[in-house]
């Protein structure tokens, strides 16, 4: 593993991550966690929730189902009572079940949208008033190149991640005179171990490499990395925008 930076801006900042138990999310607490910063997390899964936090310094979750928002901003307030108004929120929770679109229904489309989009936005109206408070801080909304390569098996989650940069672009522009920034982080396909388990099969896996213009597949560190860069004061005129990791598969 290459030899990563440290930002010392990070160091004893409170930093909320939604989905952080697993996958892509734990990394970004991880990664947090090393850089000296406080890290709160909510996710569902309490025996991998307590696992991640027992193994780091400085690092708190509450469990909680993102699609009932009341419970998300309770969690949300519980953590930053523990840990103080967040500087960095990283919504990143989602679900890339796959799902014929003959087999959509209004309840299932809901469903998918309360799962993959709602929450970010509330969760950003209950952290924003802190941050304001704090005179400024980062949002990074968890995109997904999946609809810029008009990937298909999935159109309610495509539509919601598709729906995340329009959030980014407008609450930019809301938030800008608060010296808060908010960003799009788009991983591309991503080898965490449920991608592994469920979809990574090889045939898959070959005509991806030929999509790419980087032949390596993408570990969830280097999504991580482009995280916290957005998070740090080195990104203080970054806002607004899309930030790619998908080694150039669109």
């Amino acid at each position: 593993m290459p030899d990563f930076a440290i930002y010392p801006s990070l160091k004893d900042k409170t930093v909320i991550i939604s989905g952080g138990a697993q996958g892509i999310g734990a990394e970004m607490v991880m990664a947090f966690a090393a850089q000296g910063a406080r890290v709160g997390f909510l996710d569902l899964d309490e025996v991998a929730s307590r696992k991640l936090a027992s193994s780091l310094v400085g690092v708190s979750y509450e469990i909680c189902d993102l699609r009932d928002i009341d419970a998300m901003k309770t969690a949300l307030g519980a953590l930053t009572d523990r840990l103080g108004p967040a500087h960095v929120l990283v919504n990143n929770a989602a679900r890339d079940d796959r799902h014929a679109w003959q087999d959509v229904t209004p309840e299932y489309w809901d469903e998918r949208q309360a799962t993959n989009l709602k929450h970010m936005f509330f969760a950003i109206q209950t952290i924003a008033p802190g941050m304001i408070e704090n005179g400024g801080g980062s949002i990074i909304n968890m995109g997904s190149n999946s609809w810029w390569e008009a990937g298909g098996g999935f159109p309610a989650y495509a539509t919601a991640k598709a729906a995340v940069h329009g959030l980014t672009r407008t609450m930019a522009r809301d938030l800008g005179d608060h010296r808060i920034r908010v960003n799009t982080v788009v991983p591309g396909w991503i080898m965490t171990e449920r991608q592994k388990t469920l979809w990574a099969i090889p045939e898959a896996l070959e005509g991806h490499r030929a999509r790419q213009c980087l032949p390596d597949l993408i570990d969830p560190v280097y999504v991580a990395r482009m995280v916290l860069f957005l998070a740090s004061d080195d990104a203080a005129m970054c806002t607004a925008s899309n930030y790619m990791v998908e080694a150039g598969s669109i």
